[in-house]
């Protein structure tokens, strides 16, 4: 009952479901009922992240074993934003606040509106982060980009990921704005790849660097890092402190209520999805080997996505999906 109180108040977010539309379907009706007659396919926009891409293959495999097909496709958060805005793709497991809040209250209002299902990682943080010998030497804050030696000994350029990322947006407005001296740094915007190499021959070196990070992350796990706190809130609410929000279109929510209840109780702590992280991007394995092994030792929170939850032709899911996965007992 707690997960369906949860899921209404997530749609009345949104006017149409406010209206009845969603919220009815799946508070008043079984969705085992329901099931069968869903549409079999689920299409995943999935940006070229690794912590969305194993997400999105979990999700995945679970939805293959309840009889869906899904497909995801790879591609950009801007362009994901625009598929899913033209019923194209149906469903976005990385709506990162506040870095891409522009793009989600865009394609969360107005015609064809998406519908937010909620945060899919609790415990998400952004920001801008030093080597840990960087931080023991007092720079521990946002302030502390002002600092005439930081900006000096750093080589007055702050790294940072891909244009069109959301973050790319967040940081020029920082540096248009002025704040934390924003306007004194240079950027250098290049891949996610990109820029950890760069951090870690710098930090390998012993060198100065300031960067954005993330969690989750492999990089929080591999790396000796910490955030500089964020006493603007330059990051967002309470200091950098993040949602990553699950977005699929009206069409598809209206469409797929059983569906849908799996993708709004697909919820990771921020420490999981790092450790998913970490084995596709760190220790380079495949992302269905990364994806099948987190299923296979954590049974109960899968237990926990499938409540209330069936197959495509009726079946309590949870049954269903252990015998095909071969998971063990939750």
């Amino acid at each position: 009952m707690k997960s369906r109180l949860r899921l209404s108040r997530r749609f009345t977010l949104h006017a149409s479901l406010a209206a009845g539309a969603l919220g009815t379907a799946l508070l008043a009706t079984p969705l085992v009922a329901n099931a069968a007659e869903e549409p079999a396919a689920v299409r995943f926009a999935v940006p070229p992240w690794p912590g969305v891409t194993v997400k999105s293959e979990l999700a995945a495999t679970l939805f293959d074993a309840l009889g869906y097909k899904p497909r995801q496709k790879e591609l950009g958060a801007t362009i994901a934003y625009q598929a899913l805005g033209e019923n194209e793709l149906d469903a976005y497991l990385a709506s990162w606040l506040p870095a891409q809040q522009g793009m989600y209250d865009t394609a969360t209002s107005g015609k064809n509106a998406l519908v937010d299902l909620g945060t899919n990682v609790d415990g998400a943080r952004l920001g801008f982060v030093v080597p840990d010998y960087i931080h023991a030497e007092g720079y521990t804050s946002g302030e502390d980009l002002c600092s005439k030696e930081l900006q000096e000994k750093a080589g007055g350029t702050i790294y940072s990921i891909e244009v069109g990322s959301g973050t790319s947006d967040l940081l020029s407005d920082m540096q248009e704005n002025g704040t934390y001296c924003l306007d004194e740094w240079e950027l250098s915007e290049t891949s996610a790849s990109g820029m950890f190499s760069q951090a870690k021959s710098t930090m390998d070196r012993n060198e100065w660097i300031v960067f954005y990070a993330w969690t989750p992350h492999w990089a929080t796990i591999e790396y000796d890092i910490e955030f500089l706190d964020d006493p603007e809130d330059a990051w967002g609410p309470d200091g950098g402190r993040s949602d990553v929000r699950t977005l699929t279109t009206q069409q598809f929510a209206d469409s797929n209520p059983n569906a849908t209840r799996l993708l709004e109780q697909i919820v990771f702590t921020a420490d999981e999805q790092s450790e998913m992280i970490s084995g596709l991007s760190f220790e380079d394995r495949p992302v269905d080997d990364v994806a099948m092994s987190w299923l296979k030792d954590h049974p109960a929170k899968v237990k926990e996505f499938l409540d209330g939850v069936s197959t495509r032709s009726g079946e309590p899911a949870w049954p269903v999906v252990k015998d095909k996965l071969d998971l063990p007992d939750a």
